[in-house]
């Protein structure tokens, strides 16, 4: 593939059309960066997780960041799972030694790192704050667990009908006056699709309100610049990227985890 028997340690991206992803070039300019040697990242983008045993097997693999659509299906391919991760239910982070699959969670770090200083650039009302998360797959996870964490209210929107959550046609104008902080985890938006975006009713949106976007390729998408235009506060995920990048990193060092 590009030579990888002078390397030492191999780590990388696990997931499904991740060719947008900045997470290898991240890594990449860190390693010259920091001058660490011998060390590389690739992506491993694979149509289906039955195929991450191929990426297990390779002798130089320490460690892989997991990302879209297989941060749930990824861990029964695992030895075992760090107590936060089970809590969320989540994998992002992989470390991998000689007889052990250990999966970790650092999205959580990485979205609380990156949303909260924002909140107090919402004008509070009496009311206690409330969340909207779009999207229920597994990086929804780590951010109900953040927000369930500073007492944050928060209510699931899914395409289909599933119990306790509703659906993009149940929000209305009353609702978005109640739930002022919209977090769109899906990959709507998302390059080369930037014509795509969350159906919300837009013209209901407020000064009132904080956009949080998890994608950041590009770095304004459609969803934040509809924000954007009505005067939301915004914000996309790519500090969270860097944030969640540098925890993994020390995972994959640290031999007491």
């Amino acid at each position: 593939m590009f030579g990888q028997d002078k390397y030492q340690s191999i780590f990388g991206l696990i997931g499904k059309k991740i060719h947008y992803s900045f997470s290898k070039n991240f890594f990449l300019n860190k390693f010259k960066k920091e001058s660490i040697n011998n060390c590389y990242y690739v992506i491993y983008d694979i149509p289906d997780i039955k195929q991450v045993d191929s990426i297990f097997k390779n002798p130089y693999i320490k460690g892989c960041n997991v990302t879209i659509p297989y941060k749930k299906s990824i861990i029964p391919y695992l030895t075992k799972i760090n107590s936060i991760a089970k809590k969320i239910g989540s994998v992002n982070v992989i470390k991998i030694n000689k007889y052990e699959k250990i999966g970790y969670n650092t999205d959580y770090i990485g979205f609380e790192g990156s949303f909260i200083k924002n909140i107090n650039q919402i004008l509070y009302s009496k009311n206690t704050l409330k969340a909207l998360i779009l999207g229920t797959g597994g990086v929804s996870k780590s951010i109900s667990y953040v927000l369930k964490k500073w007492k944050i209210k928060y209510q699931y929107i899914s395409r289909k009908k599933q119990k306790g959550m509703l659906i993009y046609e149940d929000i209305n104008k009353n609702l978005l006056k109640e739930y002022r902080i919209i977090i769109n985890c899906t990959p709507l938006g998302t390059y080369p699709n930037i014509n795509s975006f969350p159906p919300l009713p837009y013209q209901y949106i407020s000064d009132q309100h904080y956009f949080y976007d998890l994608v950041y390729n590009p770095n304004k998408t459609l969803f934040l610049r509809k924000g954007e235009k009505n005067g939301a506060t915004i914000k996309n995920g790519l500090e969270m990227l860097y944030i969640q990048a540098e925890e993994s990193w020390k995972i994959w060092n640290n031999n007491n985890l």
